[in-house]
């Protein structure tokens, strides 16, 4: 790693650079990967032209943020479950690349990105970034609270193509590729107030006229029944909360609660993280308590496995939901 030289008082901040000019040809892969995980977090890159590899990253702070610059070689780039295991601290980081078309997924969603489109990503989710001509990319460090004080629905956004030649997406791009290293060295502004302006950019071209694609009513049903599918598969987890479906789903918590509270049309009327997650309990524990074969079980432990360790809620949810207790239920089945 070096350290570029400044005008600025000993105690401003440097760009720090890894380059792999600095080791030989065969090493410069492995030498780049070290420095991603340096430099941002551990992530794992692979590339087509390993023999001939090339790249380098330049990164300054500016206020709450991190401004990086990236060159080099073509590659694919991963964020594993075993990295973010690995990671003691997480953020979103805002990309955008203005000479190729390249790819990026987070999880089940994919953006294909035009030059000078931007994307979101968290770092607390796998992504891996496809940059199959060229890796020259200004990437963003944000903070994850920070993200989430200018996007309440922050989850729902990463990984979605923002259009970098219309509406506010082409203000926000601009302003996002004017933040080089050397901007962030120097600012022309105090660093609070060019964050703040990347706030509410990023907050204009992701709200309701940013120009940014919006779930449509089919895109909002599928979201619902992807949230009462999750909550079905994993309802025996004792103490499964909105907040650990909504992040296995990689969405928000606000998202999960808003697309159950609307309704799906169809008679899936509104209903409540909690009611849904009752109601897949109780579907299960009647039909267990209705088949002879779970006789040798007691109740507290049909309890258990619907996910409920505390055998007189269990009853009590029996009670208001299968219109009596566990034993009457057993005992009705004739």
């Amino acid at each position: 790693m070096s350290t570029a030289a400044s005008h600025a008082p000993a105690a401003a901040a440097a760009i720090h650079t890894w380059s792999t000019d600095t080791v030989p040809p065969p090493q410069r892969l492995d030498y780049w990967i070290g420095a991603v995980c340096e430099g941002f977090l551990e992530m794992d890159v692979t590339s087509p032209l390993a023999g001939r590899f090339g790249a380098s990253l330049e990164s300054v702070p500016l206020g709450p943020l991190h401004v990086n610059r990236v060159r080099g070689s073509a590659q694919d780039v991963y964020r594993t479950r075993r990295a973010i295991a690995h990671s003691r601290h997480n953020f979103y980081y805002l990309l955008c690349k203005a000479d190729s078309p390249w790819v990026a997924v987070q999880e089940e969603r994919s953006a294909r990105l035009l030059p000078g489109d931007a994307v979101l990503v968290d770092s607390r989710r796998c992504y891996a970034f496809h940059l199959q001509q060229s890796a020259d990319t200004v990437s963003i460090e944000l903070p994850t609270a920070w993200v989430e004080s200018w996007l309440p629905d922050a989850g729902d956004h990463v990984a979605r193509r923002i259009d970098g030649h219309s509406g506010w997406g082409a203000a926000l791009s601009g302003f996002a590729q004017a933040l080089s290293p050397e901007v962030a060295l120097r600012p022309p502004l105090p660093a609070a107030l060019l964050a703040d302006q990347l706030g509410g950019l990023l907050a204009l071209a992701l709200g309701p006229t940013g120009g940014a694609a919006m779930p449509d009513p089919c895109g909002r049903a599928a979201l619902r029944q992807r949230v009462l599918d999750a909550t079905r598969e994993r309802h025996a987890e004792p103490g499964l909360t909105a907040a650990a479906v909504a992040q296995g789903l990689g969405i928000s918590e606000r998202s999960l609660h808003r697309c159950l509270a609307e309704g799906g049309g169809a008679g899936h009327g509104a209903t409540t993280f909690a009611n849904a997650l009752a109601a897949c309990r109780m579907q299960v524990a009647q039909r267990m308590l209705a088949d002879a074969r779970f006789d040798r079980l007691s109740v507290a432990q049909i309890g258990l496995r619907v996910g409920l360790a505390d055998a007189s809620h269990f009853v009590r949810l029996c009670r208001r939901h299968l219109g009596g207790t566990p034993g009457a239920l057993r005992q009705s089945r004739g």
